[in-house]
């Protein structure tokens, strides 16, 4: 499509030029492109400029805003009398700015630096690596080039670089009042309820070889699958809603029994009102039940079904019907013992889950059916011993072996059969009688929600891997990604859509800089509807149209 001019001669010897917008379409007949006039605007000499003028501005709501804003200044009476300078991604750090502001967090910072003799922007240099988390994730060196070159913040103070790491100080030395005061601000604005607790681990890498006698980054079990470098592990807690409360940084050789004891103790301060805490079967102790019921506390915990105890065969093999709360889900209570060691099971069953762990099952023993007939037809020696220690330590097929004392291997059938009863089931314990089983399951399933908190950590806002070689700014890291989360998060819940679709939506929202010779101007671009209508959501009023005018004098 395209605009073209055509002219004709009148019988008094002028010419006449007219405007038309036209396309090439092909002619089947005659083999070749034809021009078809779509729309006439007339003779040149008696244009409605006017009204193409406001059709090019319809037009550049479908182009992106920094073409849109060449176009739309090009168009102005006097195009030489104001030039475009830049552009800049506006809406994202927009919102972001506005929830900060929502929970205090800038008034919490600045009050904590009362009496301490900061000259640096310290609550803005925060806030700056806390947008980038959550806009582009980068390096804190990346951070200030971004801040003064790729972003529109509202800061009116520049940022450098030795500010970010003065501010990831500071937010360190603060890091138990500023999380205790973000999620109260949170649970106020988002109105939440703390009945349940979701706690969980995750590890992150390092990228060193190296790690520390007596630091955090330390080589331990990897839910990477990076064993071959060092790590830390990290800690978070969070609501029903997905809202994280609070994260924890342990050296990387933690293991996850050990960590319940000290998030009991760091939240105990808090008041939090009648809590249950939900953690998976990795956390599950005698020991750490007894933590979890100090002070009226209660939990519901995963049980692990395959423990040398077989503490779960009592509960199994107890009488009673499973009854379905929703579909392919199916509970069963169960209570084990008297007095002091009484305890409540709830057996959850799903079929689908069941048929599929059936045929993982099968498939596991053809494999081990073929693989033993391969070792039959081996001559013996080392090779041969070699090949049966590593099919017996293999992590699905050697649960289904057993090894005779003449050396042999073979299918352990009376295994086969006990993890057959095994199959789409798993088993939680919880402390609280007033829960029903429903409620005991259904709490246990939101357990994932610390799952994709962990993935947004991870990928959204790119926690790994991680570069700091000192532990107090690996400490910050983590925390600068908290805070992201935190605001990703409420985001999400206002919104009900995925973070990375309110970015991409909020980031087309730009601020436009023109400049003349009396001055220079800051207005922002057009307003589509579906940003307005996240605005609206949000609960956040639209940026001014025009955010300054500097006049020279």
């Amino acid at each position: 499509m395209y605009v073209r001019t055509i002219s004709r001669k009148n019988k008094n010897g002028s010419r006449v030029t007219y405007v038309q917008l036209a396309h090439n379409l092909r002619d089947k007949d005659k083999g070749y492109p034809k021009a078809e006039v779509i729309y006439n605007f007339g003779r040149a000499d008696d244009l409605d400029v006017e009204a193409i003028r406001r059709l090019i501005k319809s037009l550049c709501r479908f182009l992106p805003p920094e073409d849109a804003s060449q176009v739309q200044a090009s168009l102005q009476r006097h195009p030489e009398a104001l030039q475009f300078i830049r552009s800049l991604p506006l809406g994202g750090a927009y919102i972001l700015r506005r929830i900060w502001e929502m929970l205090g967090l800038n008034t919490i910072i600045v009050q904590s630096l009362k009496g301490r003799e900061f000259r640096s922007p310290v609550e803005w240099a925060i806030f700056a690596m806390v947008a980038n988390r959550a806009l582009v994730p980068d390096s804190k060196r990346a951070v200030e080039q971004w801040v003064r070159e790729d972003v529109w913040l509202g800061n009116p103070e520049g940022v450098a670089l030795q500010h970010l790491y003065r501010a990831m100080d500071f937010l360190l030395e603060h890091e138990e009042s500023i999380q205790r005061e973000v999620f109260f601000a949170t649970a106020d604005l988002m109105n939440l309820e703390v009945d349940l607790l979701f706690f969980d681990t995750t590890t992150t890498y390092m990228e060193i070889e190296d790690e520390d006698s007596d630091g955090l980054r330390r080589y331990g079990y990897s839910k990477d699958k990076r064993a071959d470098l060092p790590q830390v592990v990290i800690g978070l807690a969070v609501t029903k809603e997905g809202i994280p409360v609070r994260c924890w940084v342990l050296p990387g050789n933690t293991q996850d029994m050990k960590t319940v004891e000290m998030v009991k103790k760091d939240l105990q301060g808090w008041k939090l009102s009648r809590c249950i805490w939900v953690m998976d079967r990795g956390m599950n102790s005698e020991e750490n039940r007894v933590v979890l019921q100090r002070a009226g506390g209660h939990y519901i915990m995963g049980e692990k079904l395959r423990d040398s105890q077989g503490n779960y065969k009592e509960a199994f093999c107890s009488p009673g019907r499973y009854h379905e709360i929703r579909e392919n889900l199916k509970v069963k209570e169960v209570v084990v013992g008297k007095g002091e060691r009484r305890r409540r099971f709830v057996l959850v069953y799903n079929p689908e889950q069941a048929k599929k762990d059936k045929a993982i099952r099968e498939r596991t023993l053809n494999r081990i059916e073929e693989t033993l007939k391969a070792l039959g037809g081996q001559k013996k020696g080392k090779s041969h011993k070699k090949a049966i220690c590593a099919l017996l330590s293999h992590r699905s097929m050697g649960r289904y072996l057993k090894q005779l004392k003449g050396g042999a291997i073979k299918i352990d059938r009376a295994k086969v059969k006990s993890e057959q009863a095994l199959d789409g089931k798993y088993m939680l314990c919880t402390s609280d009688d007033s829960l029903s089983a429903e409620d005991v399951a259904l709490g246990y399933k939101q357990l994932m929600e610390v799952e994709r908190a962990f993935r947004t950590l991870k990928t959204t806002l790119e926690l790994r891997p991680i570069y700091h070689r000192k532990d107090e700014r690996i400490k910050s890291h983590v925390l600068l990604c908290f805070l992201a989360l935190v605001l990703v998060r409420i985001c999400e819940r206002k919104v009900g859509l995925t973070w990375d679709k309110i970015r991409a939506v909020m980031e087309r929202i730009h601020l436009v800089e023109f400049q003349s010779k009396d001055g220079r101007i800051l207005q922002r671009t057009e307003l589509t509807p579906e940003q307005t209508n996240l605005l609206k959501k949000l609960n956040i009023s639209p940026p001014p149209k025009l955010f300054r005018i500097d006049i020279r004098g």
